[in-house]
C-alpha cells in the first residue's frame, strides 16, 4: 500500500491534505469529523486584528449611545471592555485539545506590534505552528513596493525570533517578483510558504447601486497559478511549500506533488462536496501511486518541477508562445457553433 506520509515545516503529516482556514472549525463537531475523514492537519480560522478593532468600536458605540441624556448621567452601564482575541484563543485551545492531528493557527494584523503580541498569545494555546496571513491592498499612490515588503520582512523577523513553533507565510501572488520575496522571507527564517492567498474582491450590485462582497469559492482552473510557482520553487529553497487554491480532487493533489509541493490546503472542495471528499481524494492519490508503482510521496515529488525538467522553458513565457502556435487546437476541444 502506498505511503502517503510527508513533512511540512518539520511536522510529520500522515498524508499531504491539510484543511485550510475556514468557518468549518468554529464547530468542534466539524473539527472531529475532519480528523475522522483523514485530514493530516487543520489550519484554524484566521484571527483578524481588524475584525477585533471593529468589534471593540461597535461595542463602545452601543454602550455609550444613551450616555449623558440627563444632566446627571455620566454612563448608564458599568465599564465593560471588549474581550479582544480572548474568545478566539479559547476556541483555538479547545481545537488543539480535541484532535490528535497538528493544528496550525492563522493570523492577520494591521500593526507590527500586534503581529508579535498576538503571535505570542497564539503560541501559548499549544498549536503546532502559525501561519502569517500576508496581503496588502494598495490604497496609497505614494507608498513604494519596497516599503510594503520591508514591513512584512520586519514582522517575519520579529515573530520568528520570539516564537519556538514553526512559522509559515501565506502570500498573495501580487508582487513584482514573488520568488524574490519568498527568498528574502526564507532568509529571515520562515519555515514554510502557502501559495496563494485567495483574496475577496468587491462586486457591484447595479440594481441597488452598492458594493457587496460575494463569497466566491475557488474553481479547479485556479490551481494553475500556484502550481507554476510551486514548480519554480522546488529545490531552490529548503523551506516547505504548501499549495493552496483550486484543489478539488486527488488528481489535483498529485499534480501539486509532481510540481514539488510538500502538501496542499483544501477548503472549497469541502464546501461543495462535504468532508467525505477527503477520503475520496486520499484513495485517488493512493490508487495513482499504486498504478505508477510509487511506494512513497518522496519518490515522485518534484519530478515535474523546473529543476527536474530538461525543458528550460516549461515554466517560462515560451509556454505562452507554444500555446499561441497551437492556437488552432482550441477548436478541436471547443468547436464553434
Amino acid at each position: 500500500m502506498a505511503n502517503l506520509t510527508t513533512k511540512y515545516m518539520g511536522l510529520n503529516l500522515k498524508n499531504p491534505i491539510i484543511v485550510g482556514a475556514s468557518n468549518f472549525v468554529k464547530d468542534l463537531d466539524n473539527i472531529k469529523k475532519i480528523e475522522e475523514a483523514g485530514a493530516a492537519a487543520i489550519v484554524y480560522k484566521t484571527l483578524f486584528e481588524e475584525q477585533i478593532e471593529l468589534e471593540r468600536l461597535q461595542l463602545s458605540e452601543e454602550l455609550n449611545q444613551y450616555n449623558e441624556r440627563h444632566a446627571e448621567m455620566i454612563s448608564l452601564f458599568p465599564d465593560i471592555e471588549h474581550a479582544g482575541p480572548t474568545e478566539h484563543l479559547m476556541h483555538l485551545r479547545k481545537t488543539v485539545e480535541a484532535v490528535t492531528i497538528p493544528v496550525i493557527a492563522s493570523l492577520n494584523c494591521t500593526f507590527e506590534e500586534s503581529w508579535l503580541e498576538y503571535a505570542k498569545m497564539i503560541e501559548e494555546t499549544g498549536v503546532n505552528a502559525i501561519e502569517l496571513n500576508f496581503y496588502s491592498v494598495p490604497g496609497d499612490f505614494k507608498k513604494e513596493e519596497k516599503a510594503i515588503i520591508n514591513e512584512q520582512l520586519d514582522v517575519v523577523n520579529h515573530v520568528k525570533k520570539s516564537l519556538k513553533i514553526p512559522v509559515s507565510v501565506k502570500l498573495s501572488p501580487f508582487y513584482t517578483n514573488v520568488l524574490n520575496v519568498i527568498q528574502m522571507m526564507y532568509f529571515e527564517g520562515v519555515d514554510g510558504f502557502v501559495l496563494f492567498n485567495r483574496l475577496f474582491q468587491p462586486d457591484i450590485d447595479i440594481d441597488k447601486e452598492v458594493h457587496h462582497f460575494p463569497y466566491h469559492l475557488s474553481n479547479e482552473d485556479d490551481m494553475r497559478l500556484p502550481m507554476r510557482y510551486v514548480g519554480l520553487l522546488y529545490g531552490e529553497i529548503r523551506g516547505s511549500v504548501c499549495a493552496n487554491t483550486g484543489i478539488f480532487s486527488g488528481k489535483d493533489v498529485v499534480k501539486m506533488l509532481l510540481a514539488g509541493a510538500d502538501c496542499v490546503q483544501v477548503v472549497s472542495t469541502l464546501y461543495k462536496n462535504g468532508f467525505g471528499q477527503i477520503p475520496k481524494m486520499l484513495a485517488e492519490i493512493s490508487d495513482w501511486m499504486d498504478h505508477k508503482k510509487y511506494d512513497s510521496v518522496d519518490a515522485f515529488r518534484g519530478k515535474l518541477s523546473r529543476k527536474s525538467l530538461k525543458d528550460p522553458f516549461a515554466y517560462k513565457r515560451a509556454q505562452y508562445i507554444d500555446i499561441l502556435m497551437k492556437s488552432e487546437e482550441i477548436f478541436i476541444h471547443y468547436p464553434m457553433r
